[in-house]
């Protein structure tokens, strides 16, 4: 798994990754004034660090963030604009000084230490790991000021998984991420589950209605579609990909709904039988968290080409089809155990 971390950490012109962090010992911190701190937070450090949400879904004792990274303009922000951007963090204690030291590099004319302190706050931005790093701080210092605890909140590094970021890989994702409450059982219909980017987008949240737009137009290879436009395909969307209860439409031309239980999902994996998306994406399946780079088979094997020295001589090629799915999505790991949960 390190070397996937170290392929996924690097810096791209534009990523998509879906990110998940866990709580040490998988406690349950998280109840109704954690998740609305957290989704707070996530909103205010996705600005600053200048990275798009598409989708995230929020559960008890884990997080899921579908991010993507765009390229680094090539005009950063200036010392002004960041101490802005800082002053936006809620609960920031340091803003003071941080713009006493700038000051103090210019009045001393010291030019080279003011760029290098202002680097500083750059490479939290367009950087996923300065993202994760930045939200997971932030709420581990409100959730121990609450709780007058002391220490690490978060289970090791984050895991990420590199994912294509047009056609059917980041729509599958997206709709996995926001149908975590469904499989949980905690709600019927994700629009119900409001720590989610779904549920914020259904909620009426811009922000959150952005990001699904974003995968709309993923799933529609580049076409663009109005907010409302989008919140109605991806609606459609992740009712056909994955809930036990999916939208269809009859000979009669009217919507209906039909169902597919998990004991049905369950006999046909056993039997080792290939599933559609549909039912696919209804199960807890370790390629979206586990499999590295997750996309087509085009997208997996420029990946692998590109970084090829990180893997041994043996490693002939990087495109792993991925087990149990009819549709072609293929990942860089080829899972043989416990592919599904």
């Amino acid at each position: 798994m390190r070397q996937a971390r170290l392929l996924i950490s690097e810096d791209s012109p534009l990523g998509h990754y879906h990110c998940v962090s866990r709580v040490v010992d998988r406690r349950f911190i998280f109840d109704t004034v954690e998740k609305d701190s957290f989704s707070r937070l996530l909103r205010e450090v996705e600005a600053f660090c200048e990275v798009k949400v598409l989708t995230y879904c929020l559960m008890s004792n884990h997080i899921h963030v579908l991010v993507e990274v765009p390229k680094a303009p090539e005009v950063l922000p200036t010392a002004e604009l960041v101490l802005e951007k800082l002053e936006r963090l809620s609960g920031h204690q340091n803003v003071g000084a941080v713009r006493q030291r700038f000051e103090l590099y210019r009045a001393a004319k010291d030019a080279k230490a003011e760029a290098e302190y202002l680097a500083t706050f750059h490479k939290r931005m367009w950087d996923l790991s300065g993202f994760m790093k930045l939200l997971k701080q932030r709420f581990t210092q409100w959730y121990n000021g609450r709780n007058g605890r002391k220490g690490t909140l978060w289970e090791e590094r984050f895991k990420s998984v590199l994912v294509e970021g047009i056609g059917q890989g980041l729509s599958a994702m997206a709709a996995y991420i926001d149908l975590n409450p469904v499989r949980a059982g905690l709600v019927k219909d994700p629009k119900d589950y409001r720590w989610s980017g779904y549920g914020e987008a259904m909620a009426g949240k811009k922000r959150a209605r952005l990001g699904i737009q974003r995968v709309v137009q993923a799933l529609l290879r580049g076409e663009e579609r109005t907010l409302s436009q989008s919140m109605k395909i991806y609606r459609m969307h992740v009712f056909q990909t994955g809930t036990e209860e999916r939208e269809t439409v009859g000979m009669d031309g009217k919507a209906k709904r039909s169902a597919l239980k998990r004991e049905e999902v369950l006999a046909v994996i056993k039997t080792k039988g290939r599933l559609p998306l549909s039912e696919y994406v209804n199960c807890r399946v370790r390629y979206f968290c586990d499999g590295a780079v997750f996309g087509s088979s085009e997208f997996v094997e420029g990946v692998f080409v590109a970084n090829r020295e990180r893997f041994g001589a043996k490693r002939k090629s990087g495109a792993r089809r991925m087990r149990g799915v009819k549709d072609e999505l293929y990942s860089l790991r080829d899972l043989k155990v416990r592919v599904f949960g």
